[in-house]
């Protein structure tokens, strides 16, 4: 079952960015790729963005949308002969709705990054820009911190 994600919601909610830089990119990338290694799963991760490359990185995807993630992701769920086995990765309400009408699935980020666990690897050196989705996960989900 293919996992589509909304990369740059998830940085969003990961680090409170708006409009997140390439490091913030390449940091969701990498904890990616470590939760990845062990399993069978396979992910396309979209970014926003003018660009229209594409980088497989074993079970990673990752995908310039030539514009809006959201409207590649749908297009492509769209086009799916299967699109109830997939699983659209979104805290977007509005990108959940339209994927499930389109028959896709739908995951909370908090949801799929419980399914993955920790990262096969560990960093020796604590790494500045890499993300701890997990620890942001838990930090935004408390009302109290939304607004800060």
């Amino acid at each position: 079952m293919p996992y589509f994600l909304d990369g740059n919601n998830l940085i969003g909610i990961a680090r409170g960015a708006a409009r997140p830089g390439e490091g913030d990119r390449q940091a969701l990338v990498q904890e990616l790729s470590d939760r990845l290694r062990a399993t069978r799963s396979s992910v396309r991760l979209f970014f926003d963005g003018p660009g229209r490359a594409t980088t497989s990185l074993g079970r990673l995807t990752v995908r310039e949308a030539g514009g809006s993630a959201d409207e590649a992701i749908l297009r492509e769920v769209s086009a799916a002969r299967d699109p109830g086995g997939i699983t659209v990765v979104t805290a977007d309400r509005e990108l959940s709705r339209r994927s499930e009408e389109a028959g896709a699935k739908t995951q909370t980020p908090a949801q799929f990054w419980a399914r993955f666990g920790t990262g096969a690897t560990t960093p020796s050196k604590p790494d500045a820009t890499r993300v701890d989705v997990d620890e942001w996960i838990d930090y935004f989900s408390d009302p109290e911190n939304r607004g800060r």
